[in-house]
């Protein structure tokens, strides 16, 4: 399958990394390297290069003091000491990362045609494909299913269920991940959709932060004990689809497995020419 080797859709991915954490975080200046720290409960961020200025951050540039000083800033929070960036943007910066003992991951970029059609995916009976409203009582439940889907990497049914769906969900809800997550999705910073059980159980979830009429579509997971079931396409399509419905243009999304790449491939998702590089930390879909 041939790439999108556009320019332009590389910049605007670039911008979008440089502009959606600004809405959840604030940024913290290390020479050329950057760490967005979240103002509020939450999936931690990660340090990386000045995305307002990519070209002044690749390894020429970038020292190991730079490097240590943001991990040790990130020991300092206590959040996971991760880098995230494009191959592109920084191509040497990889060396760098990985010099100072942190494991380098690939998850290659795949971007949506904008005039490919996104019809609804077919779905197990009684199962239904919706966004969340901030006060949806199934939302505490949606933001736990990836946490249990990351944890069962793969597309293979797993062992974890509605038991420990709840058991999570109850975190999630005490440490006041939910109680932030429902203000963003009220001001269509974030928007939640999920497959839902009859009984409006999530099975499925995913997301997207819009900005500037781009979008990176992500955090798609799938209860284990529910997978293959076609859950996760439908949640990608209907995601895309609302992302379109709602003025987004550029619409791509990251991958850590061939598998999955092709679940999106089927949808019209092409590969981008472009890498993200991630350090020290797991894939976001």
């Amino acid at each position: 399958m041939r790439c999108v080797n556009d320019l332009s859709l590389r910049a605007r991915i670039e911008q979008y990394y440089a502009t959606v954490p600004l809405m959840f975080a604030d940024v913290e200046e290390f020479g050329p390297l950057r760490l967005f720290v979240r103002k509020a409960a939450g999936a931690p961020y990660y340090g990386g290069p000045n995305h307002a200025q990519p070209t002044a951050a690749d390894a020429a540039t970038v020292t190991a003091a730079d490097i240590a000083q943001v991990r040790t800033r990130q020991r300092e929070l206590g959040v996971p000491e991760a880098f995230e960036w494009l191959a592109e943007v920084a191509p040497s910066l990889r060396g760098r990362i990985e010099a100072a003992g942190l494991p380098v991951a690939e998850r290659p970029l795949m971007t949506l045609d904008p005039h490919h059609p996104l019809p609804p995916q077919p779905l197990p009976e009684g199962v239904t494909v919706r966004a969340l409203e901030a006060d949806d009582p199934a939302l505490p439940a949606a933001l736990a299913v990836p946490h249990l889907a990351f944890a069962e990497e793969g597309t293979a049914v797993g062992s974890a269920g509605r038991p420990e769906l709840t058991v999570v969900a109850e975190k999630l809800t005490a440490d006041g991940t939910v109680a932030t997550t429902r203000p963003t999705i009220r001001a269509d910073h974030k928007t939640v959709v999920a497959a839902l059980a009859p009984d409006g159980t999530p099975l499925a979830v995913g997301h997207y932060h819009p900005a500037n009429g781009t979008t990176e579509i992500g955090g798609i997971g799938t209860l284990p004990t529910a997978r293959r079931q076609g859950l996760a396409a439908a949640v990608a399509a209907a995601l895309a689809a609302h992302a379109r419905d709602h003025g987004v243009r550029t619409i791509f999304l990251a991958y850590a497995e061939e598998s999955v790449a092709r679940i999106y491939a089927r949808l019209g998702f092409r590969p981008a020419c472009t890498t993200l590089l991630i350090a020290n930390q797991p894939a976001r879909s």
